[in-house]
């Protein structure tokens, strides 16, 4: 059963980040994260989460605020006196060592005894299952094997924290993939405290047991996947996690935890109320593609709205249908490829159809 500062492991108590004393990067950052929990700063470009972790790491300084962990503030303490391991994009790798000389490098400088680090060395690669690359330099090394090799040093000194900071950016979708489970593998098997940054949406959906989306230095949401992807608290939540028609619309009713709404083409339909504006106010309905049908569908409380048909896309085990409502708003579906899909001409005019539960009303 774990205790108080095991809930509380990491701790970011109203952390800002200026770098010119005027413009914050990070506005205010307040996150707990539990021991042994993978969590990912999810956001785009410029959005604050790198800034976030090299805090932590101690390579960037706090300009107010505190960041604790094991409930001790680490804000004055030095980056090599912080036991936190990190994984860069690019390896970060000595191509000078070979890959023992590598896992050897941070056990060396904390001064283990040598047959000690001998024995580690040895069972971080086959951690890693690298048992035979040892001898070689990193640049005998393919890219996942090369982060392979940084993963395993970031862990060989048996860090509390291990920070990723776009581990996988530079490798190709298939490695990306198989790097995802081989993270997940060893973050499972050896329970270590992951905080990981990434701009990647499916990354974080596969591998966080919470993901905090930012968005201009300001966390908009800190949930599990699931709870992200279908109970957004906003607009930029609802369209970062995965794919998302966002129709403009007004909050004409609300009726306990559900909102009757007026779209643009003049439309009434109905949704979840979620986080939805007062009456009278601009709001925007957010339907997941998957959740749209083409035509009447025995749906418990349907909504349905016309459309005209723009073009479709072929993606393999499913079709993207774009369609365009009166006002010109455009909406895409996305629908099983099971041979049995419907076709249309250009501008053709088709019913499409929602369950009430799936409309999400959402402050713009």
């Amino acid at each position: 059963m774990s205790n108080k500062s095991d809930e509380k492991y990491v701790q970011f108590l109203k952390v800002k980040k200026s770098y010119d004393l005027h413009n914050l990067v990070v506005k205010e950052f307040n996150l707990n994260i539990r021991k042994g929990e993978f969590v990912t700063l999810l956001g785009p470009s410029g959005s604050g989460k790198t800034t976030c972790l090299m805090m932590l790491a101690g390579f960037e300084d706090v300009t107010s605020g505190e960041i604790l962990v094991d409930g001790q503030p680490i804000t004055n303490v030095a980056p090599y006196d912080r036991n936190i391991g990190m994984v860069f994009q690019h390896y970060a790798l000595f191509p000078h060592m070979t890959v023992e000389e590598n896992l050897a490098y941070p056990l060396k400088v904390r001064k283990i005894p040598a047959d000690e680090i001998e024995t580690r060395v040895a069972e971080s690669l086959a951690l890693v299952e690298l048992e035979l690359f040892g001898k070689r330099y990193p640049g005998q090394l393919s890219g996942g094997q090369r982060q392979r090799v940084a993963l395993a040093r970031s862990l060989i000194f048996e860090p509390s924290i291990v920070l990723m900071d776009e581990p996988l950016g530079a490798l190709d979708k298939n490695l990306r993939e198989q790097m995802q489970f081989e993270i997940k593998r060893l973050h499972e098997k050896i329970g270590f405290t992951a905080i990981y940054v990434t701009h990647d949406q499916t990354e974080a959906l596969t591998m966080s047991d919470r993901i905090a989306v930012f968005d201009d230095g300001v966390v908009q949401q800190c949930a599990s996947p699931d709870e992200l992807y279908e109970k957004p608290v906003n607009a930029f939540v609802a369209d970062f996690i995965g794919e998302n028609n966002h129709l403009p619309a007004s909050v004409i009713q609300i009726h306990g935890d559900q909102a009757e709404l007026k779209l643009g083409d003049g439309s009434i339909v109905k949704s979840m109320a979620m986080n939805a504006p007062d009456i009278g106010e601009e709001c925007i309905l957010a339907v997941r593609p998957e959740n749209l049908f083409i035509g009447e569908h025995a749906l418990e409380n349907a909504n349905s709205i016309e459309a005209s048909f723009i073009t479709q896309l072929y993606v393999g085990d499913f079709i993207r249908y774009f369609f365009r409502l009166s006002d010109k708003t455009e909406v895409m579906l996305k629908v099983l490829n099971d041979h049995q899909a419907p076709r249309f001409k250009r501008n053709e005019t088709a019913r499409l159809t929602w369950s009430v539960n799936d409309g999400l009303a959402l402050k713009p």
